[in-house]
């Protein structure tokens, strides 16, 4: 079974260092690395061009997280595509726990486990504990954009990333949209946990580019799914009720939630 990461990059180099440092540790090395750099100017491109194990796909300019999703996938024929941001750290086995909950369970897109926020914990220790606790817990629901893994054929059926989503934000909505349209099993499993420091490239962009990119994505992706404002808001109420009836489920049998974010010391759960 042949597996793919596919890491978008531009510029933070300090987290995408970590990032591969822990790649290096975690994965076996069959495992196929494409890192896609999308003009980076603070020595990226120059950092992983050294590195012989990555496929280095490198872009002029910035194209955004769907096109260089897609130009993974493409240079890809492996089993499992996972799509990774580059601002995590990764625990030991999470790529194997996370295969094999979807293996084992039939699941086509799957998330592991997640911890947001600032890393003011003992993260190698939390992990052990947290997978421990958590592995039998599962959600059927739609999968957390920052790290989940696809069967390759569900590309073939429900198309790549749809590239009219500018820069960032969305493209990863429509994508899973597609795929509960077309009844793809999808999820989010305890037995492999990761932590996300926080959009760190999106924020640096926000903050760059005069356009509101993510503004045009979102009338875009209501636009293209025809999505008005009673189904708007029913979708978000339904969404947290669920997340609320989730979270307390599994604070209850578990003392932890699939998705968890550190914030001024408190622990928040989704």
């Amino acid at each position: 079974m042949k597996i793919c990461i596919v890491i978008p990059v531009m510029n933070k180099l300090q987290f995408t260092k970590q990032c591969l440092e822990d790649l290096n540790q975690t994965i076996d090395k069959t495992v196929e690395i494409i890192v896609i750099d999308n003009a980076s100017t603070d020595g990226t491109n120059e950092y992983i061009a050294t590195m012989k194990q990555i496929k280095l796909i490198s872009n002029c300019s910035n194209k955004g997280c769907a096109s260089s999703w897609n130009q993974g996938i493409r240079a890809s024929r492996s089993e499992w595509i996972v799509i990774l941001n580059n601002d995590v750290r990764l625990s030991k086995n999470w790529l194997d726990n996370l295969i094999e909950e979807a293996n084992e369970n039939s699941i086509d897109v799957i998330s592991p486990g997640m911890r947001e926020g600032e890393l003011d914990y003992n993260f190698n220790q939390y992990a052990v504990s947290y997978t421990e606790k958590m592995k039998n817990a599962f959600r059927e629901c739609t999968p957390s954009g920052v790290c989940f893994a696809v069967k390759n054929f569900v590309f073939t059926k429900a198309g790549l990333f749809d590239e009219n989503f500018h820069v960032g934000q969305y493209e990863d909505a429509d994508f899973f949209r597609r795929c509960n349209k077309l009844n793809f099993k999808m999820g989010i499993t305890g037995r492999s946990f990761i932590h996300h420091f926080g959009s760190t490239t999106q924020k640096h962009l926000q903050t760059r580019l005069k356009n509101d990119y993510s503004t045009k994505n979102r009338i875009y992706h209501r636009e293209k799914w025809k999505i008005g404002f009673i189904q708007r808001h029913y979708e978000r109420y339904r969404e947290q009720l669920r997340t609320f009836y989730w979270s307390r489920k599994e604070l209850l049998l578990y003392n932890h939630s699939l998705l968890e974010k550190g914030d001024c010391g408190k622990m928040k759960y989704f």
